[in-house]
Formats: structure tokens, sequence, C-alpha cells
């Protein structure tokens, strides 16, 4: 009787077994070749591996269990612990990706894209100083970019005797969670825009950039004419060395889809289009990041109230250490291969 239902078992599953194995010999060929240059290998049925190697470790279960005989044991032994060295490989050379992307690829492209993130961050940059010095002098230029409204709102929200202000870690840990939400949706709407507007020859990107510059600087030129000085630099320093950092690299991104689209060279656009973006989305992955890193020392750390020299210092050395990244990281390991 047990003869029989092993049998049928094997009958059953058998041409998954098969289907199985066949694909982990050709992942394991397919690496091999890389390195050896063998003759193109024809690829098998596809596979979703997770679930066939979950599928695989039920039957092998189950063998056990019902007490099969050694051989199909021993088949199926082997086959779960093929597919758990594929599949846990592969999660570890992905990790191994991710990690080497941020420890040496992201500052070394940053590097290389110097011209462009340069000139990105002279779009952001000069209107952004020239905004702030500027309404040291003129302060009613802060309504040519932005209404009575807003100018109320951030007067309102950074006065040093506001009742804003003094509340500020007072909000509980779901306000904090509530505002990292809104900080991640608020920044990278800000980084899509500037990454998206390349596709429009790079209009939209010049646009966002200086329109972003304006409205930033007009906001830190009219705190400080006012002397909210502590409030607003004490709150806004220590995740601007991500965020702005953060919106430079979106529109270095955009620009680089624009010179494909300017400067496609001998390619065609399309083709200089998909080269360009290959490039263009890792930036944008690593600005991503930076973004999401900013809205956290917003929501969590920014909002705390403690001495300002504190958070002058952190935000000092948060600077520091977003400059050195992009100067020095990544160096030694190119110049070694």
């Amino acid at each position: 009787m047990s003869a029989i239902k092993q049998s049928q078992f094997i009958h059953k599953y058998q041409q998954q077994w098969e289907d199985f194995e066949a694909w982990i010999n050709y992942q394991e060929l397919s690496s091999s070749k890389k390195r050896s240059k063998n003759k193109p290998i024809k690829a098998p049925k596809a596979i979703d591996l997770p679930n066939a190697y979950r599928q695989i470790c039920h039957h092998y279960s189950l063998a056990n269990s019902r007490m099969y005989s050694p051989i199909l044991l021993r088949r199926l032994n082997h086959l779960v612990t093929r597919g758990h060295q594929h599949l846990y490989g592969v999660h570890t050379h992905f990790w191994h990706h991710i990690k080497y992307f941020f420890a040496v690829g992201f500052p070394s492209l940053i590097r290389t894209e110097w011209r462009l993130v340069f000139l990105a961050g002279a779009l952001f940059y000069v209107p952004f100083f020239a905004m702030l010095i500027a309404i040291q002098f003129q302060p009613d230029l802060v309504y040519s970019v932005m209404d009575g409204d807003q100018v109320r709102s951030m007067e309102v929200m950074y006065d040093p005797d506001s009742f804003v202000h003094k509340i500020g870690r007072e909000r509980e840990s779901d306000s904090d969670l509530y505002m990292f939400g809104f900080y991640i949706k608020h920044n990278t709407g800000i980084g899509f825009q500037n990454f998206a507007g390349g596709m429009l020859f790079g209009i939209g990107t010049l646009f966002f950039l200086i329109f972003n510059g304006l409205i930033i600087g007009a906001v830190a030129g009219h705190l400080t004419h006012l002397e909210f000085i502590d409030t607003f630099w004490g709150f806004v320093l220590g995740h601007g060395s991500f965020e702005l950092t953060a919106i430079v690299l979106s529109g270095a991104a955009g620009l680089k889809l624009a010179t494909a689209l300017i400067r496609p060279g001998r390619k065609s656009r399309i083709r200089a289009l998909i080269d360009n973006s290959k490039i263009a989305v890792q930036i944008i992955y690593g600005a991503a990041t930076m973004f999401i890193i900013a809205a956290f020392i917003e929501a969590f750390w920014s909002s705390t109230i403690m001495p300002v020299m504190i958070k002058y210092s952190v935000a000092a050395l948060l600077w520091s250490l977003v400059i050195a990244y992009f100067v020095f990281l990544g160096r030694q390991v190119r110049n070694a291969t």
C-alpha cells in the first residue's frame, strides 16, 4: 500500500521536481558561463522560485512523514538544499549590491556626474542666496513669491514666543510618525518634479530648481530679517544637509535626461535617453533615500526642544558627513579595481 502511494506521489509531482531542478541547473550553469564563456545555454521553463521552493519543502516533509524510500528522501532533500542555497544566495547577493551601491557606487557616480550636479546646485543655490540676501535690504520682496497668508503662517510657526513653537516636542509619538510620512511625501514630490522635468528637454527641471530656490530663500530671508534665527535655522539646518542635497541631486538626474534629448550625439534620442536614464535612475534612487533620511531627522530630531547650540553642532556634523560622503567614500575601492 505504501509503495502504491509512493508511486502515485512521484507521478503527481515528478514534473514539478524536474522543472525545479532544471531551473536550478540553468542558474548555476549561467553563472559559470559568464566566467568560462561556454556556449549559450537554452533556458528551461521559468518558475516562481520562492513558491516552488516552499512546495518542494512541503513534498519533502510529506515524504518523510510517510516514510517513503530513502532514495526518494535523499532526492528531495538534495532539491531542498540546492533551492535554499540558491534562493538565499540571491538574497545575499541583492543586499550586497545595495551595500555596494551606497558605499561605493552612489558617491562615485555623483563625482563622475559632477558637472550636472554643479549646474543643478547653481540653479538652486544662486536663487536661494540671492533671495535670502535681497530680502535683508528689501523685505517686501518676500511677497513677490509668497502670498500674505503663507508669510503669516511662516511667522507664526517660527515665532520664538508662539504657542506652536513652544509645544514642539510635546507632540505624541503618533504625530511624529504622521509628520514623518508627510515630510516623505512632500520631499519626494519635490524630487520627482525635478527629475521628471528633464523629459521636457530640461525646462521643467530648470523651472523647479529655480522656483524652489526662490521660495526656500524667501522663507529663510524673511525669517532671518525678523530675527527668528534660532527657531528657524536651529530647526532646518540639521535635516537640510540631506534635504537640500537631495533636491540638487534630483535636479542633476533630470538634467541627465535632458542631456540625452538635447545632445544625443551619434545616438538616436531614444537610445541616448535609455542609456542616460539608467544613470539618472541611480541618482534619483540615492536622492530618494536622502529625502527619507531628511524626513526622519525633521520629524524626530528637528522638532525637539533643546539648547540651540547643540542643534547647530549636530547640523555642522551632518553637513560635514554629507560632504565627506560624496567627496571621499568609495575612492579607494574604485582605485583598487
